[in-house]
């Protein structure tokens, strides 16, 4: 019997799972189709293509969600199938429609599956019917949920029916701020999934997120290809998953296995999916939700099973019988993955788009990378911050928690913040190593989490970041056009003092001796002898007190130097390089009072009027920027001087928003 395949598949998707997905086609034989928005142009994905197609500007209703286009662009470049990835249309019964009346094959479930699994509200009235076990819930609309919403007992769980990815949902511990919560989920929901639809049920306190891995083919086999747990989240948003998972015991794993399977039998379900569970920690588990796709952190399964998911899921939408055994499917070792983004944790995890100036990756034996990226780039606000992932793999967990560092270390990315710093220091902690979490893990112990950032660079001090930097320009071409005293006067006197700020700290390095294979600096009137130095572009090595160390070094746009060195990142500047680059300061809209744009992004909603009163924590208005709404709160009781934008206003970074005028 011959298999049937594919002989060209567009990817309806961008980023780093649309170069995943391009992988396993070439890798198949298959020619590839990339779509792209105008801001995507030099993008990965439309770089590794066979063909790329531009489908419109940047907003996502004209490009990466225009079902029209996308089958347009099917049809005239001669493609039989369309993989959707993950977010945007992967789980749109309007995509599986017009694939079916175009003849196009879509990789993906049924539009019935998708239609009952997409709801959540729906969902849980058919999980139910199977006995698998669920938390209570309650539907209706929002004055239905404020009247009833008490006859659950508090902390609840707002979500959104059509939610997925960790978006649509709050948790609520006073009622008081329930309408409000309803209303802003809500409008979420409608403007990331086109339905407004939410429900409540009752959240549990520590939970575990534990999710399995369903295929199913067109002639009714189902299996699952084990678990994944996704505990560590923040805004309910999974940052790091593994597999197998630390805290089921086999009984319960083989458990939920069969309840996985049972649910996506009963779907009829014939692609690649997850069954998602909650347990509770007397590991009772209860049913979630179902994602009728391809996953995020699909990467950890394929990692302990050896199964290109990606492969299966097209293999058995070309028509053919799955070819996997669940006897034969075993998990071997442990696989860890991290989910690297553009933002600040420090500054509650705001998205944190721009220009990446360097970008290295970690090699070695069982690293992978996932990226969106392949070289420094801009990273727009119109997309979710995710730019990449770390997966990594070791015969057991603990080894695997330390290539996970080692990686995340090694991984390079200056000019914008990311939360590489943080995963680090998740993945150190002793309760992530002991395995003593819920997914409230990140908010109970995010102080500890960024003071160990803090921490690490106090214990490295600044003359190890000084000393790198004052090694890298030393008759670096970098700065020879900028005006160096060290240029103008050379090196030949027996000694000199050079200032630097590091981190806005001003400390200066003395340079005693610059010998080929040794140079001698004195820092704090202490004596420090540089053996070995190995100086080539953008990286520095060097011997100090027997300890070997690695910086990473680039130059910004204002003259200053990101240095990063065993996960740490610090700010160096030469004071004596005069640098004559451009002023980024505020025009002269800088006035008292005013509140600006913390980042690019789009205003979806003004709440207040010049003259208005506000009071403290009030919401003045709403920025998305990376798939996540911003609220800009008055900082103190005010008057609405000014009001800068309107709805629907696209803004760039420290555009001013609004001027608010003191109440005496």
């Amino acid at each position: 019997m011959s298999i049937k395949s594919f002989n060209k598949i567009l990817i309806a998707n961008r980023g780093e799972i649309a170069v995943r997905i391009m992988k396993t086609v070439k890798k198949l034989g298959i020619s590839s189709v990339a779509i792209y928005s105008e801001v995507d142009v030099d993008s990965y994905h439309v770089r590794y293509a066979d063909e790329a197609f531009c489908i419109g500007d940047q907003e996502l209703n004209e490009t990466y969600l225009n079902v029209e286009k996308i089958i347009s662009v099917a049809l005239k470049s001669g493609c039989d199938a369309i993989h959707p990835g993950y977010g945007f249309l992967s789980e749109s019964p309007t995509l599986v429609d017009a694939c079916n009346k175009a003849g196009i094959t879509f990789i993906g479930p049924t539009i019935e599956a998708i239609t009952l699994m997409g709801n959540k509200i729906e969902a849980r009235s058919f999980v139910k019917k199977t006995g698998v076990p669920m938390t209570e819930g309650i539907t209706g609309d929002t004055e239905y949920l404020i009247k009833n919403a008490n006859k659950i007992k508090y902390p609840i769980l707002v979500k959104a029916a059509a939610g997925g990815g960790g978006k649509g949902m709050r948790i609520v511990t006073d009622p008081k701020k329930l309408r409000e919560i309803l209303e802003t989920t809500s409008r979420e929901a409608l403007n990331y999934f086109g339905d407004g639809t939410i429900y409540i049920e009752k959240y549990i306190e520590e939970p575990r997120h534990i999710e399995f891995q369903v295929i199913g083919d067109n002639y009714g086999n189902v299996i699952h290809i084990f678990e994944r747990e996704c505990t560590i989240q923040r805004r309910y948003q999974k940052i790091i998953e593994e597999s197998p998972s630390p805290t089921l015991t086999e009984a319960v794993r083989n458990k939920m296995g069969k309840s996985a399977v049972d649910i996506a039998k009963r779907v009829g379900y014939n692609s690649v999916g997850t069954i998602e569970f909650l347990v509770d920690n007397d590991l009772n588990f209860y049913f979630l939700e179902m994602n009728t796709r391809i996953q995020v952190e699909h990467p950890v399964t394929e990692l302990v099973t050896g199964i290109d998911l990606v492969e299966e899921q097209i293999y058995v939408a070309a028509g053919n019988k799955l070819r996997l055994k669940q006897e034969e499917i075993k998990q071997l070792g442990s696989a860890i993955e991290s989910r690297i983004y553009a933002e600040d944790p420090a500054n509650n995890f705001l998205p944190n788009p721009g220009l990446i100036n360097l970008l290295l990756f970690p090699e070695g034996e069982n690293i992978r990378i996932d990226s969106s990226i392949d070289r420094a780039s801009i990273v727009h606000s119109f997309f979710d911050p995710m730019i990449s992932k770390v997966i990594v793999w070791g015969k057991t967990r603990d080894k695997a928690i330390e290539l996970s560092i080692k990686s995340l270390e090694k991984f390079i990315i200056h000019g914008i913040k990311t939360n590489i710093p943080f995963l680090i220091n998740v993945l150190a902690h002793d309760t992530f190593r002991k395995n003593k979490l819920s997914t409230k893990f990140c908010d109970e112990h995010i102080n500890d989490i960024l003071n160990q950032a803090i921490i690490a660079k106090k214990k490295m001090g600044y003359e190890i970041p000084i000393i790198s930097l004052a090694l890298y320009t030393l008759n670096n071409c970098e700065v020879k056009n900028n005006d160096s005293t060290w240029d103008t006067i050379g090196y030949w006197r027996n000694t000199m003092n050079v200032s630097f700020e590091c981190d806005e700290n001003e400390v200066s390095l003395e340079i005693l001796s610059l010998r080929p294979t040794e140079k001698i600096f004195a820092f704090n009137n202490k004596s420090l002898k540089i053996y070995d130095p190995h100086i080539s572009k953008n990286k520095v090595e060097f011997k100090l007190n027997n300890t070997l160390y690695t910086a990473f070094i680039s130059a910004d746009l204002n003259g200053a130097y990101d240095i990063s060195i065993n996960g740490s990142i610090f700010k160096v500047k030469r004071n004596d390089i005069l640098f004559l680059g451009a002023d980024y300061n505020h025009s002269n809209d800088d006035e008292e009072g005013s509140l600006f744009a913390p980042m690019p992004g789009k205003v979806i909603k003004v709440n207040v009027k010049k003259g208005d009163k506000v009071s403290r924590g009030k919401v003045l208005l709403v920025v998305e920027a990376m798939k996540m709404e911003n609220n800009i709160i008055a900082s103190q009781n005010a008057i609405v001087d000014k009001v800068s934008v309107n709805e629907g206003e696209m803004v760039d970074t420290n555009v001013q928003l609004i001027v608010l005028e003191e109440i005496k």
